[in-house]
């Protein structure tokens, strides 16, 4: 290419190459901006412009801009007012389906908020031709009287060649989708994905109904479902029904099954459950002898599957595609006897290893994970008490080449200083991070030393021969006997020079340079002030960050200091994403009892110095009342956002009064600001004496007058 002076640019480009750059661009803004530059730019990003997602008022669908001919995945789940019926009004309800139909022409995916059946049967009753796959969002409670299988009849009569279905935000009962799926044969026969894992389900599927859906859905490739394991009641997941999934649907990459207990993130569960689940090691074996195709698995069942270590070498030998593994309280996972790999260290395909409430993993056992899942990129440890710093250092040390995002929960050993000295060693590799914090006595000059921290593996090795209460100490990397030591010696000697050598690397970076994305836990009456003393104070690149805040107010005392602590985050010079989420948060919403402080005032105190971060995005949960279930935001927390100057979007995860929301219009650069209910129930038109369609409307004219500077 020629330099500037011959006149020569970018637009001088073949069209095909231009195409090919225009694509790769994902970011709305980013993308908006090409549009300005000349009208073949404008036309080259609307020809490659593939995905849309509409956030205005839903009375507004005859304006739609009709140069958006090209897309193909449409999101009306967002429109405007959130959770209110898409044709609101009947007299142009004709109008604005067609609207829709001629705008955009070519989709073949499809995101809707379906609040009744008669939105899904306006919508689709001159569907598009190439419609394959369809988000379902329903946060609301199923209307009363509904006829079972209603809310899918007309999706299913209309769509006949549907190849995939999501109703993991769609609140339904179980037992409506499966005769459903057995009245429309060729539509189920036609379904490639299924996604069940509906979060607002009590109980979920019961056994005879997953049963009944995949022996209706034969080529399921896709099955991801929430279900029951607990043995106490009926129609609980069990040997018959893991045995039925393989039999009806052989051709399953992806399998999720989640018992709906662990959407409710208990973490007073550490290790052995309660009860044992149904599910044999034959039946395991069974199951994953059936699905050689798989490549993504999960399996929790937060009751105990016991002596899973040959169950899972049977998986890793039976399914050579498995990429990603997530085991919720299976047992005895990896034996981590003598040096022979076991269990599921012999996974060795691995990317991604997620060890949920494992009652016997230990240090040696992570040890020998790390050596045999060599390719793990994304390891997820939570609620496994026998696991310490030293375990989890010489883990990171031994995957330090590959592992970039890491989840460390609910773990007893491991408060927030001593999880992150042991990712000391890959602190300035990791991209993804999630630690709960936990301040047990933090101070400042915590520091364990180098040797203490890390495994002496030749002197574990001399130890098996001396006894230990009264047995054999067992050596991780040799035999039970310890005949030959010197060979022993010389199979440890690669790991510990690994280990040596990563070691020795570990002081040289103090940065975390990598570090875009941060996951806090924290529980209610903590700090979030001793975050950069535990170790977080350098990430220069951190671009989000997550914060949940969970526990129980009332009962507790005033806290001492004025403010949680938002405004140390100010250290991060580029984040611009937050979501802060205090959905699990209870207190009194009301007048609060003597002495105590109602959820206006925590909202005070956990959003002080909010306003000192630059953030561009922030969605937020406000606490709840559980016994009323309302979730509002506040006086002091709308005074508190309001300071945000630099805030283009807002999201808002409940209810708010419409003169709150006013207090937002002051912000010079706010551009998309939107409540979402988006929780189980969320609270109807006539109980709810907030924001409803006149408030919204209005509100969004005044936010849609302004000039937007930039």
């Amino acid at each position: 290419m020629t330099g500037p002076s011959d006149g020569t640019s970018i637009s001088h480009l073949p069209e095909e190459i231009l195409a090919n750059v225009f694509t790769a661009v994902s970011d709305t803004r980013t993308r908006n901006s090409l549009s300005l530059v000349c009208r073949s730019f404008l036309r080259l990003e609307r020809k490659t412009r593939t995905s849309i997602t509409l956030r205005g008022n839903a009375r507004d669908l005859h304006l739609l801009p009709t140069s958006f001919i090209h897309v193909t995945h449409l999101d009306l789940s967002f429109l405007s007012p959130w959770g209110h019926a898409l044709f609101c009004n009947s007299s142009t309800t004709a109008s604005a389906d067609l609207c829709l139909r001629d705008a955009f022409p070519r989709v073949i995916s499809l995101s809707v908020y379906v609040r009744n059946p008669a939105t899904l049967h306006l919508l689709l009753l001159s569907p598009w031709l190439d419609l394959r796959h369809v988000k379902l969002v329903r946060w609301h409670q199923r209307p009363p009287g509904l006829p079972p299988g209603s809310d899918f009849a007309a999706l299913f009569s209309h769509c006949r060649s549907l190849t995939s279905l999501d109703l993991s935000s769609f609140y339904h009962w179980p037992e409506d989708l499966p005769p459903v799926l057995a009245a429309n044969p060729t539509a189920a026969a036609s379904l490639r994905r299924l996604n069940l894992l509906t979060t607002s389900f009590t109980e979920g599927f019961k056994s005879h109904e997953i049963e009944s859906i995949t022996s209706c859905c034969p080529n399921l490739e896709h099955l991801l479902i929430a279900c029951t394991f607990d043995p106490r009641y009926l129609g609980s997941v069990g040997d018959e029904t893991l045995l039925a999934i393989p039999s009806n649907c052989p051709k399953l990459s992806l399998l999720h099954l989640v018992d709906t207990s662990s959407f409710l993130n208990r973490r007073d569960v550490e290790g052995f459950a309660g009860e044992d689940a149904r599910v044999s090691r034959a039946t395991l074996v069974a199951l994953f002898s059936g699905l050689p195709l798989l490549e993504e698995l999960v399996l929790d069942v937060c009751n105990n599957v016991r002596e899973s270590s040959f169950a899972l070498e049977v998986l890793c030998s039976k399914c050579p595609k498995l990429r990603v593994l997530k085991l919720g309280q299976f047992h005895s996972i990896c034996l981590a006897i003598g040096s022979q790999l076991d269990g599921v260290a012999l996974c060795q395909g691995l990317q991604s290893l997620s060890v949920k409430n494992c009652g016997d993993l230990d240090d040696m056992g992570l040890i020998e994970i790390a050596r045999g899942c060599s390719k793990l990129v994304r390891f997820e440890l939570e609620g496994c008490k026998l696991v310490t710093e030293k375990g989890l250092r010489t883990m990171t040390c031994l995957l330090r080449k590959t592992l970039i995002d890491i989840k460390v929960s609910c773990c007893v050993n491991l408060d927030t200083a001593a999880c992150l000295r042991a990712l000391e060693p890959i602190r300035n590799r990791i991209e993804r991070l999630h630690v709960d914090c936990v301040w047990n006595e933090l101070r400042e000059s915590d520091n364990l030393g180098h040797g203490f921290l890390k495994f002496d593996l030749n002197v574990m090795g001399e130890m098996c021969s001396s006894d230990v209460n009264g047995t054999k100490f067992v050596d991780y990397f040799g035999d039970m006997e310890c005949e030959d030591t010197s060979k022993k010696k010389r199979q440890r000697c690669k790991y510990e020079s690994e280990v040596d050598d990563c070691f020795a690397q570990s002081n040289v970076s103090g940065y975390w340079d990598r570090l875009k994305y941060l996951s806090l836990w924290i529980g209610v009456g903590d700090l979030l002030t001793p975050l950069p003393v535990a170790g977080l104070e350098d990430c220069p690149n951190l671009e989000e960050i997550q914060i949940k805040v969970e526990g129980d107010c009332r009962g507790r005392p005033k806290p001492a200091e004025s403010e949680f602590g938002l405004g140390i985050l100010a250290c991060y010079p580029l984040l611009s994403k937050m979501r802060l989420d205090f959905g699990d948060t209870r207190g009194y919403a009301l007048t609060a009892p003597s002495g105590q402080m109602d959820l206006s005032l925590w909202e005070r105190f956990f959003l002080n110095g909010i306003g000192s971060l630059s953030l561009n995005e922030l969605d937020y949960w406000p606490p709840q009342d559980e016994d009323v279930n309302q979730r509002s935001l506040s006086l002091p927390a709308a005074g508190l956002l309001q300071e945000c100057y630099t805030l283009r979007k807002l999201f808002i995860h409940g209810t708010a009064h419409e003169h709150f929301m006013n207090f937002f219009l002051t912000i010079p650069n706010l551009r998309d600001v939107q409540l979402r209910e988006d929780y189980y129930p969320a609270p109807e038109n006539d109980m709810c004496t907030e924001m409803r369609v006149g408030s919204c409307s209005r509100f969004e004219d005044a936010l849609n007058r302004r000039q937007i500077y930039d």
